[in-house]
Parts: C-alpha cells; structure tokens; sequence
C-alpha cells in the first residue's frame, strides 16, 4: 500500500526550512557587519578593508601626505607616553583609551573619534595637532574595536552614549573643560548623534564632523550590496530586526540628519567631492538640515576621510580657524 501524501505539510515543512535557513543567513550577515571577530573569520574584515581601499583617491602625493600624517603621529604618541584610561559603558562594557595631557594646566579638550572598525591610533595624526595647538587630547576605541570590550559594533547609536561617558570623564579632572568632538566617517556620525541629545554637558563647545552619514539604516542598505552584493529589499529590514534583537538598537532611530536639527552646538562639515563610500550629498543635507551655528568645507578630489590629506594646510587652517571663534 502506497503511502499517502500529503502537499500541504510537505509546503509547509519546506516553508519552515526556507524560513530558517534566510534567518540564519541574515544572522550571519549582521555578525559579518557587526562583529570584528566573526568578519575576521569569514575574511568579510578583509574585503571590507579591501574594498575601501579601491574606492579611495590613489594619488602619490595624497597617498605621501596619508603616511607622513600617520608616521608624525605615531613616532609623537610612542614619545609623549600617553596615560591609559577606561570607562565602564552604561551596559557594563570597559571602554578604553588614551589621554595626552599638555605639560602645563590647560582646559581646552579635543576628543577624537575614529571610523568603522578603526581604533584610536587611527587619530593620532589628528591627535598631534591639536596637542601642539594647546589642547588635551582623548582617544578612545570604540566599543568592539581596538582595545575597548564589547559584542556589537554601534554604527554610533550605542557609542553616542558611551561618548557621553567620556565628556564626563574628563569633566571629573578638569570641571572647566571646554571640549570639542573631532570624528571621521562613524567617529564623525557619533559626535553628530551626541550633540543632538539634550543631556550633553555646555562644556560640549565644538564638533568638527568629518565625512559623517546621514542615518545607520541608509549606510547599512547600501553597504549590503557593495560589500555582499545582496539585494536591499527584503534583507535590509530583515537585518534590522536582527541588529535590534541582537545588539539593541534601531538603525533607523540612528539619525544624524535628525540629530542635527536639535544640535545647538557649532559645527564645521567636512567632505570629500571623491569619497564613494558617503557620498558629499550626505554632507549637504546633514548642513542644510543643522539649526546650530554652522560651516562646511568640501574638498576637491578628496576620497571618505582623505579630505585632511588631500589639502592639510587648508584643512587645519579651517579647523583652527573655526575653532578660534567657538572654542574661549
């Protein structure tokens, strides 16, 4: 006797396995986005790296100018021996980083802020600067990256408030800081999204916002097809779900477009006319949508994050210049 079929619990089941088998893959996805150990491991770290570097300005004398930024910065951070400090994020993670202190008392502050699956030392070009230039110097690592513990990368959603942890640090040591946030790419989207809260400290004096995005949820939905050639719809929605079951928050809540527009806090825009990763579109909306006193600067031929070595003398100039009105 034949055994009998039945289609309906036969679709079923193959439905159920579809089902599971898209839900783990969107799972993967988000770790191989979000999750530095999991992307070294799928090598996606690797083409990530990749990638970006092909979508950067390839010219020698920018490339020169790159190198010498990060060999100053280094060679002077090796010489200043920088004190080690740490911070315990609302959510229990130690958060580190790096403070160059002047030699002689001095309340102005800059915090730096590096990109996507970056670290501190990233900033250390930056760093000197603004030490020559009279400032204290905090560089920390963002959750997940570099030295700092944590689960998930934050796009700047859980880092916006893990920098608010930092302006208080330095606030504990020195009550008359004046602080400026200076980020690049996701470090410039997290200062962004933290002077738009309202418990930000007035001690908060200045952002410089360098190549910054306009929302996580737009960035995502393009980076899955450059980085996983992968349709945005349905699996951009899907991977949200995901992020928000997973690490806690919402892209789509991870606004700077929307954060700007409550920011009272003055901001220079910087952009770079090449930079293919954030396009300058970003950049123009992210300006014409800020209440607060407000600059912009765009740089001719300059890819994501090369705007300073793309022209430094035009770069600092401006940064001190705009600093020079807000920063007493």
């Amino acid at each position: 006797m034949k055994e009998r079929r039945h289609p309906i619990r036969n679709f079923i089941l193959v439905l159920l396995t579809i089902t599971v088998i898209y839900w783990i893959g969107i799972n993967v996805l988000v770790s191989a986005v979000l999750v530095p150990s999991f992307m070294e491991r799928l090598h996606a770290f690797d083409r990530i790296v990749e990638q970006s570097y092909a979508e950067q300005v390839q010219e020698t004398t920018l490339q020169n100018n790159a190198v010498s930024m990060n060999v100053i910065g280094n060679s002077w951070s090796r010489n200043r021996n920088p004190e080690n400090v740490a911070i315990l994020s609302t959510d229990g993670y130690e958060l580190r980083g790096v403070v160059f202190a002047q030699d002689k008392k001095a309340h102005n502050w800059s915090i730096l802020l590096h990109g996507y699956t970056g670290s501190k030392e990233m900033m250390y070009g930056y760093a000197y600067w603004y030490w020559q230039h009279g400032y204290n110097v905090l560089a920390p690592d963002f959750r997940c990256q570099g030295e700092s513990e944590g689960d998930y990368i934050g796009l700047g959603a859980t880092d916006s408030e893990d920098l608010l942890g930092w302006i208080n640090l330095i606030l504990q040591r020195d009550p008359d800081a004046r602080i400026v946030l200076h980020g690049l790419s996701m470090g410039a989207s997290t200062a962004l999204l933290c002077a738009g809260k309202e418990e930000i400290p007035p001690s908060v004096v200045a952002v410089i916002s360098d190549c910054a995005y306009t929302d996580a949820y737009a960035m995502f939905q393009e980076k899955i097809g450059s980085w996983f050639h992968l349709p945005a719809f349905p699996i951009i929605d899907s991977a949200e779900l995901m992020i928000r079951l997973r690490a806690g928050y919402d892209l789509k809540e991870t606004s700077p477009l929307a954060a700007v527009g409550k920011s009272r806090i003055p901001t220079l825009f910087i952009h770079g006319t090449e930079d293919r990763m954030i396009p300058v579109k970003m950049c123009l909306l992210l300006y014409n949508a800020a209440a607060c006193d407000k600059e912009i600067m765009i740089v001719d031929g300059a890819g994501h994050a090369q705007a300073a070595e793309r022209d430094p003398v035009r770069y600092f100039d401006t940064v001190e210049a705009f600093l020079g009105r807000h920063v007493r």
